[in-house]
């Protein structure tokens, strides 16, 4: 037994129970004052009020309006771990418990997240909102929130279509990023122009990502913004094959997967694995 200044009992477990709940009771508020923020603006959740909710997995609950319908839906919030990764079996879990409690959607609040959980978007009727936390909550006791950060941000699922050809060969093709519209309650399909790269890795070992094609898009002009970098003239044909949202073709992977990530234009990424015959 140890005793502090006052001669008073210190107790070890205290301590770090009192640090876990500031870290989650951190990321609540700040939660609360920034909200969720998606590709376009107007796909901004706001969660308010939030309260805590006595669950395993989800630890509290906010509130949202649909301004189409005027509905009042609620949210249950499930918080990753200060230092590590969420997995699909956390999701699972949570998800599970926010459909017995009567949640309308669950939102996941993570630093990080495996390659498993990256197609993972729904249980039942309970759609799976997976928000990646700013580093900069690491730093809360200096954290000033003024709720205009992006400290949370969701990007969507990308629309990836596998395409096969005469030689054996296959090629990707992304056709955008499906986005949860709080306004409707609805996934909508939003086009190529909201992401600025892709990349894909032709054999993926579930283990580490490499990149073995790399492409760019963007509403802008990609092309003079590398010329400006790059202080030189770039052979229009090569970029022609870089500027793409379909890739070139490749063979199939040994390891029977293939991985692509996607960036948007606010460094957010997301990465799905996909299975190949």
């Amino acid at each position: 037994m140890t005793v502090d200044e006052n001669d008073s009992l210190i107790d070890p477990l205290a301590e770090v129970n009192d640090a876990g709940i500031g870290f989650v009771q951190m990321v609540l508020d700040n939660l609360g004052r920034s909200g969720v923020q998606q590709a376009h603006k107007d796909d901004k959740i706001s969660l308010a009020p939030i309260t805590p909710w006595p669950g395993h997995m989800i630890c509290a609950e906010g509130r949202f309006v649909e301004a189409d319908s005027g509905a009042e839906k609620r949210a249950a919030i499930f918080i990753g771990p200060e230092f590590g990764t969420v997995s699909r079996p956390d999701l699972v879990s949570a998800a599970r418990e926010a459909g017995d409690a009567g949640f309308d959607v669950l939102i996941a609040c993570a630093f990080n997240y495996d390659a498993h959980s990256s197609d993972f978007n729904k249980l039942g009727r309970i759609p799976v909102l997976k928000a990646r936390m700013n580093a900069d909550l690491h730093m809360s006791e200096e954290l000033k929130n003024t709720g205009k950060g992006n400290l949370f941000v969701i990007f969507g699922e990308p629309d990836i279509e596998i395409l096969p050809e005469p030689d054996g060969r296959i090629r990707v093709k992304v056709n955008g990023v499906d986005v949860f519209h709080p306004n409707t309650g609805e996934v909508r399909s939003d086009g190529p122009d909201g992401i600025a790269c892709w990349f894909i890795d032709t054999d993926y070992n579930e283990e580490s990502f490499f990149v073995r094609h790399a492409y760019f898009l963007g509403a802008s002009d990609p092309y003079k913004s590398l010329k400006t970098t790059l202080k030189a003239e770039i052979n229009p044909e090569a970029w022609a094959t870089l500027n793409s949202d379909t890739s070139r073709p490749f063979e199939k992977p040994q390891s029977g997967r293939i991985a692509v990530k996607v960036i948007n234009h606010l460094g957010d990424e997301v990465m799905k694995v996909f299975r190949v015959e």
